[in-house]
């Protein structure tokens, strides 16, 4: 490609399907291309010219040269990729740097290197048009490396323009290093193929767009003894200095400068495509009005909450243990560190409906999955009734909440976007004609149900006889409640946490279930026991640790959730479980969206791996559910760090 910005991990020396020759490249061009094809296999294609030393150096010289930047500004690096020149500022003193990039492959690279060379760099996920940062909080905006003119339509690289002007102070700068359009229009190269190591090679096509505005271009990359393992298109708009001048005039920006064009190397001295020639402009944002003094106040939240006068048949026993009642005096303290912001609880659910009505919350921190009146199956009743009282609030919506709830369901939405699920039969007690399944050893799980419900030490069984009668067990447990006979897989069991929402998401550090010290005569799952029977080897001798899998498999699951996350419309935060086949295979087992809140559960586990406390990631949540509702949250949302 030899654009120079970001990618999606594929390269793992798997043929793909590829469409042979095709007459119009602008006919088989993604309109969102952008959010998968930057990764490892970028790194490879361009390698020569963004993983270029003297590329970067250079680069930055100019940047500096043109802008008076103080090593204490505050600095955002925009479409920043894998960081790179982010980083080389951090090692020439800059204090205060932040990368922003949609890819999440190469911003997990950008953290690991940061950390590998023990620089201070902040690097955060997200979509260009709506940078999630605080309003004129930047003394600068960097986009280099060619990284401007994706989208599809030039409406959208403008939002990305007023995004920037947003958070730049008065005066602040606006630096862009993109392709000279007169010059890429007369000289760009039809056909290319380059060899770009000791095993793979690349084959380049490019032409004008119908409308003449962007260039059209194919990579077909081949490993030489395996095939073609990517057949990619994409495209950038074409702007020439004249274009860039009267759309940044239009906007506001005034002191508009071209220093000239900026010319990258080549390691490998071969195709420079986008990169060969390239335009380097700054400009500088308007005064802003200064903003009337706001008197400082806390935003006032109201938690709802399950009720402990009721009775809660997941508990142990059927009701609010000690256990219970510590979990809920852990989130009081926790919250109350958060000083922005000023709580009040909601639990009695006799006259909650009442309560919300004389007194309208401004704002519900939602952590009711326990359900109304503590009924699992009523979880989408608070929703529901908050929408209905238009009250904004955290976390999902009653449709994604009702549709979670049922495995099933989920399941097939995954086999519809061809996601890896487990093998499975849906069986309902009521129909006795039901095929059983002859798969064993098979799990048996309720198809509706929270908590692992229904799912005990004895859920996973060897023969008919046992299937059958866990069956009728579950017919007297949960009655008319269907049932889901899975294959049983017996490989490592992991949890995606994301936090966030579409074009601002952020994965937390992997959590992998440990059952190593679990007796050998048990299955090996997350049975009822484990969460609610303390005298039970499953609820003593199974832990969590953080994730020990390579890059391929974990960023395999982060997108499998983030597909999901967007597709069920889940919202703020949600959990992903996967389990992997004897092959090593991840497969989804479900999708948590609210997943359980509290400070020794599996998302806090993840915030830890991540050096954030619980008050930390309460408010990370908070904060995305207040910025989701139009409400600007009270301070900037809180990072994830790197991992």
């Amino acid at each position: 490609m030899n654009s120079g910005s970001n990618k999606s991990k594929a390269d793992s020396a798997r043929p793909v399907r590829t469409l042979g020759p095709v007459s119009d490249l602008e006919r088989h061009l993604p309109g969102d291309w952008w959010k998968t094809l930057f990764n490892s296999v970028y790194l490879k294609t361009d390698g020569d010219v963004v993983e270029n030393n003297e590329n970067t150096k250079a680069e930055i010289d100019m940047l500096l040269q043109a802008c008076e930047l103080d090593q204490d500004s505050e600095l955002l690096d925009l479409c920043c990729g894998q960081g790179r020149h982010t980083l080389e500022l951090a090692r020439r003193g800059f204090n205060n740097l932040h990368g922003f990039d949609r890819s999440q492959y190469l911003i997990r690279l950008a953290r690991k290197r940061a950390r590998t060379e023990g620089l201070r760099v902040k690097f955060s996920e997200g979509d260009a048009r709506r940078i999630h940062l605080p309003e004129s909080s930047k003394d600068c905006v960097i986009i280099m490396g060619n990284s401007f003119g994706y989208f599809e339509r030039e409406e959208d690289d403008l939002e990305v323009l007023r995004s920037i002007m947003r958070v730049l102070r008065s005066r602040g700068k606006l630096v862009l290093d993109v392709v000279d359009a007169q010059w890429m229009a007369k000289n760009f190269e039809p056909r290319t193929w380059e060899w770009i190591d000791q095993e793979h090679f690349v084959n380049r096509e490019r032409s004008l767009s119908a409308d003449g505005k962007r260039i059209v271009s194919r990579e077909v990359v081949t490993h030489a003894n395996v095939g073609v393992i990517a057949d990619q298109f994409y495209a950038e708009r074409l702007y020439s200095e004249e274009d860039l001048r009267s759309i940044l005039g239009d906007l506001g920006f005034t002191d508009i400068v071209c220093h000239g064009s900026l010319q990258s190397g080549s390691t490998r001295g071969q195709d420079l495509g986008m990169m060969a020639n390239r335009l380097f402009l700054s400009a500088v944002a308007p005064q802003k009005k200064p903003k009337k003094a706001i008197p400082a106040s806390k935003r006032k939240i109201t938690v709802v909450m399950g009720d402990p006068r009721l009775p809660d048949s997941v508990k142990r026993d059927g009701k609010f243990n000690e256990e219970d009642f510590h979990t809920i005096a852990m989130l009081k303290d926790a919250l109350a560190k958060l000083e922005d912001f000023q709580f009040s609880f909601m639990d009695n659910h006799r006259n909650l409906i009442q309560k919300l009505q004389d007194s309208t919350p401004e704002f519900v921190f939602n952590l009711c999955d326990e359900g109304y009146n503590n009924h699992a199956n009523l979880e989408l009743h608070v929703p529901a009734l908050l929408e209905m009282l238009n009250v904004p609030y955290s976390g999902a919506a009653p449709g994604c909440l009702s549709l979670c709830y049922d495995k099933a369901k989920v399941r097939a939405i995954c086999a519809a976007m061809d996601l890896p699920v487990p093998l499975e039969t849906y069986y309902n007690p009521s129909d006795q004609a039901a095929t059983l399944p002859s798969i064993f050893p098979a799990l048996l799980k309720p198809a509706c149900g929270d908590s692992s419900i229904g799912i005990t030490q004895n859920a996973v069984v060897n023969d008919a006889g046992k299937l059958l009668d866990y069956i009728n067990y579950l017919r007297e447990t949960l009655p008319n409640v269907p049932v889901l006979i899975q294959e049983y897989l017996t490989g490592a069991e992991y949890s995606v946490g994301l936090v966030g929402n579409p074009g601002n998401l952020e994965a937390l550090p992997l959590l992998e279930v440990d059952y190593s010290q679990l007796p050998e005569n048990l299955p090996k799952i997350l049975s009822y026991e484990s969460k609610w029977m303390p005298e039970s080897p499953y609820w003593t001798q199974i832990s969590y640790r953080m994730a020990e899998v390579d890059d391929e498999k974990r960023n395999l699951m982060i997108e499998i959730s983030r597909q999901l996350f967007e597709r069920l419309e889940c919202r703020d935060y949600a959990r992903f479980d996967f389990r992997c086949d004897a092959q090593g295979q991840p497969k989804l087992l479900e999708v948590n969206p609210n997943p359980g809140w509290c400070w020794d559960g599996k998302f806090n586990l993840m915030a830890e791996y991540a050096n954030m406390d619980y008050s930390q990631l309460l408010q990370m949540i908070l904060n995305a559910a207040l910025e989701r509702s139009g409400l600007q949250a009270v301070q900037s949302a809180t990072h994830i760090p790197a991992h």
